[in-house]
């Protein structure tokens, strides 16, 4: 990491992390998003992919079990068929990681990011619908499927669980019950990819103290400060990200 990128860029990795830590935090999503985005600003998207793993499965582990292991089981079960097909689409599309092009890496996941966050920043809300099996794997599957690539699939997680209106406490719950074992899933994955070895374990490894210190602080500010208001700033958060990510992929 030294030799390929610097010191400079270790500080600024270190720095991506605990700042995603901390929006994660507050707003229950988006420090893979945030991680990708700023750590694919100068370092190969494959090396950032890996970076993010580890410290996103350590997070949402945090988050999901922040009311007690009862309450996460009670969300694997109320979400399982979300969860199924969000895992079987997220271990098919890990496998294109290393063979799609990087310029369609970020435009795969930067378009939906950025059309969301402008949506919800507009102020469109998903009008609540009935519970359907059918939606609930489409979702998941899509989900499961950006996940695979990116590490990135709160975009489809947080509209399906606003458009079912999910109250405020599950619905930080039940995200990190979500990523949490997408995050396992994922690891498991790029073992299997080849994303995740030797050469890229120990930024993955680096990068976890301080999203767990960014996620603690967030923490402390989520059970504090109008969520409404923070929320707003996370979603201008993830319109540069996703930006970030279009001018990558459309300039190469």
């Amino acid at each position: 990491m030294l030799s390929l990128y610097g010191a400079g860029a270790l500080v600024a990795s270190v720095g991506i992390a605990l700042v995603a830590g901390m929006i994660k935090g507050v707003v229950g999503f988006a420090m893979p998003t945030v991680m990708i985005s700023g750590l694919a600003s100068f370092m190969a998207p494959e090396l950032a992919l890996a970076g993010l793993i580890l410290p996103t499965l350590v997070t949402n582990g945090m988050q999901a079990l922040r009311q007690g292991f009862a309450a996460a089981w009670g969300s694997i079960k109320k979400f399982r068929v979300f969860l199924s097909a969000g895992l079987v689409m997220l271990l098919l599309s890990a496998q294109l990681v290393r063979v799609m092009p990087a310029s369609w890496l970020f435009l795969g996941i930067g378009v939906p990011i950025t059309v969301f966050t402008l949506s919800q920043l507009a102020g469109w809300t998903p009008k609540t619908i009935l519970r359907s099996t059918r939606i609930e794997a489409a979702v998941g599957g899509l989900a499961g499927f950006i996940g695979g690539m990116s590490g990135v699939w709160a975009p489809a997680t947080v509209a399906y669980l606003t458009a079912i209106d999910v109250p405020k406490q599950e619905h930080l719950r039940i995200q990190g019950t979500v990523y949490g074992l997408g995050a396992f899933a994922l690891f498991g994955a790029h073992l299997q990819s080849g994303v995740i070895r030797a050469e890229t374990l120990p930024l993955s490894v680096g990068l976890i103290l301080p999203a767990v210190i960014g996620i603690w602080l967030g923490f402390q500010v989520q059970d504090r400060i109008n969520q409404a208001m923070f929320r707003k700033a996370t979603l201008w958060v993830l319109l540069l990200a996703g930006l970030n990510l279009v001018r990558r992929g459309v300039m190469g």
